[in-house]
């Protein structure tokens, strides 16, 4: 399965220099960016190398998350006649919003808004992000109104939770928290409005506030304290320094000077799962060990589905051992002599971490 990440944020928050940082395709940062930058990022799982240590693989394949980069919103960037009203109906078809922020002081890169205020941007990419959805909403409107002139019993249940809707971002608030039960949103899922997307808030501070965190980055902190929604400090321009080293040890001495353990992108693509209720299975033999992406509580068929349809088609039995034995234990002979390789069925529900062999017969 593929998970999409879309990057948002006003002008000059450090967009394009984070998805720098995390992206395998870079792209120049360039005032008046007339189109979305795609890219896609290894999701880093020091798993994977542990367990090639083990079996040396001809390679060594990261589960990947795609990454969409829209150009800077701004003030009337949500009404439908807008250019910028374009890039946003890409990130309609994201699963999660990383939502930049700027957190730092520049006397070089000037301010959409002519000061730092990191409260009041974020409420200027809300409101042009409620203004696009209750667009996309107020024409599904105009279009059930027909269906209901002409009797459609479902088009009038449709109808009102699709006000509900309408009241609720009139109002300025997201998708996300309408006041509906899960079969009733489920009702406008076809819409793929972005409020209505789990949302990562990254604070773009500068180099000294890397680990720390600033004023800036506390006052967003506050003002997202009730949403439930992940707050990250990252210092872009730094992260990007980082990523431009290829000794691992020179990268490790930068950290450690700025006070980090790891780069805080990492934290930035292990919250996207975390957000979505992903994990990954290991699959491994001597041609490769690779990472591969599910749900939390998908099935050993759905896990097989994920790898290939004939797998998930076909399915006989998986074999599973778990990370953490297969790593003391040293090899799968080991495993199945200490009754740590498992033969599971249809039923069994996989772990974080498992890795799998997949029978199969189609």
């Amino acid at each position: 399965m593929s998970l999409k990440c879309g990057i948002i944020g006003l002008a000059n928050t450090g967009k394009t220099t984070l998805f720098n940082c995390v992206a395998n395709t870079k792209v120049h940062n360039q005032p008046g960016m007339q189109k979305a930058n795609i890219g896609q990022i290894d999701v880093p799982d020091s798993r994977l190398y542990a367990i090639n240590n083990i079996i040396h693989a001809a390679r060594v394949m990261h589960a990947t998350v795609d990454l969409v980069d829209i150009p800077g919103l701004t003030k009337g960037s949500g009404q439908a006649e807008s250019t910028s009203s374009k890039f946003l109906a890409e990130i309609q078809q994201t699963d999660a919003l990383i939502h930049v922020i700027r957190c730092f002081d520049s006397d070089i890169v000037p301010h959409i808004e002519g000061s730092v205020n990191p409260v009041r941007d974020k409420e200027i990419v809300d409101l042009e992000l409620c203004i696009r959805d209750l667009t996309m909403v107020e024409r599904k409107i105009h279009r059930t109104d027909k269906l209901v002139n002409v009797g459609d019993k479902d088009a009038k249940k449709l109808k009102e939770i699709l006000h509900v809707y309408k009241a609720h971002l009139e109002d300025f608030k997201p998708a996300r928290t309408v006041p509906l039960s899960f079969d009733e949103r489920h009702h406008a899922a076809d819409m793929y409005l972005i409020t209505d997307k789990p949302v990562i808030y990254v604070c773009n501070v500068d180099d000294a506030s890397a680990a720390t965190g600033n004023k800036y980055s506390e006052q967003l902190k506050q003002a997202v304290k009730d949403e439930n929604a992940e707050v990250l400090v990252i210092a872009a321009e730094l992260e990007a320094e980082i990523a431009e080293l290829e000794s691992k040890d020179d990268r490790d001495i930068f950290l450690a000077d700025a006070g980090l353990t790891e780069p805080g992108v990492n934290k930035v693509v292990q919250s996207a799962y975390k957000l979505l209720n992903l994990q990954s299975f290991f699959t491994a033999g001597p041609k490769e060990v690779r990472a591969w992406t599910i749900h939390r509580g998908m099935t050993a068929p759905q896990a097989a589905g994920v790898i290939h349809s004939d797998l998930e088609r076909g399915f006989i039995r998986a074999e599973v051992m778990k990370y953490h034995d297969f790593i003391t234990l040293k090899s799968e002979h080991a495993c199945k002599e200490a009754g740590k390789l498992a033969v599971e069925g249809k039923n069994y529900v996989v772990g974080d971490g498992d890795i799998i062999h997949i029978r199969f017969n189609v």
